[in-house]
């Protein structure tokens, strides 16, 4: 069973040109939602919500702002990095069985949000936690999962009619796949390289580098 689960872990990938377009069985879209909304939140607020996107309409009018939002960036790299940039494909809008939209709503539970007066953005943290389930539970599934962010909050607010208040922390397109790479595609494409862990973890203090160990 352990094994599985780190299994699981290594697995996950950020899906973009695997998806198949196959219908998500109901019973699983369930276990996946139900997986997200387990995750633990800052003073049990879960101040999450998800919108199912199948619609094509609404999926090619959010394909195409992301495309100029692509464009946005790209404009931005120096030339090596932009040649780089172009073989890079960064949604799979069309593609996927659905999109699923993750919101954070701040007012839940407030004023009194236990745990959230020192950190204010803990409620964040917590929408996060609930993405992540949410991608695990799909790679048990067989599902992929592609997080797009090559958005405006406000045009995807307009699009989905989100209140002003209520913020879209994510797009993830799920569904079916025909494989997952065993290398990321940010280093499969030569964006960037993964850090070691030791690179990573610190002795007592911030610098305080070293071999991870157990006291």
């Amino acid at each position: 069973m352990t094994d599985a689960f780190y299994e699981v872990l290594t697995r996950r990938r950020d899906v973009r040109a695997e998806f198949t377009g196959e219908p998500i069985p109901e019973d699983v879209l369930s276990r996946v939602l139900g997986a997200a909304h387990a995750a633990p939140s800052v003073g049990l607020t879960q101040p999450w919500d998800f919108i199912l996107v199948s619609s094509k309409e609404t999926r090619t009018a959010f394909k195409e702002h992301v495309q100029a939002e692509r464009a946005v960036f790209d404009r931005s790299l120096p030339a090596d990095r932009a040649e780089t940039f172009s073989r890079i494909k960064i949604e799979g809008i069309l593609e996927s069985s659905l999109g699923i939209v993750v919101t954070y709503d701040a007012r839940r539970g407030a004023p009194d949000v236990l745990g959230r007066h020192a950190i204010a953005d803990a409620g964040l943290y917590s929408v996060c936690l609930a993405i992540q389930n949410l991608w695990l539970a799909a790679t048990a599934e067989g599902l992929g999962v592609g997080w797009v962010s090559f958005y405006r909050e406000d045009f995807l607010r307009s699009l989905l009619g989100i209140p002003a208040e209520i913020r879209p922390v994510a797009w993830l397109c799920v569904g079916g796949v025909n494989r997952l790479h065993e290398t990321p595609d940010l280093e499969r494409h030569g964006w960037r390289s993964r850090r070691p862990l030791e690179a990573a973890t610190h002795l007592e203090r911030f610098g305080g580098q070293g071999a991870v160990h157990n006291p």
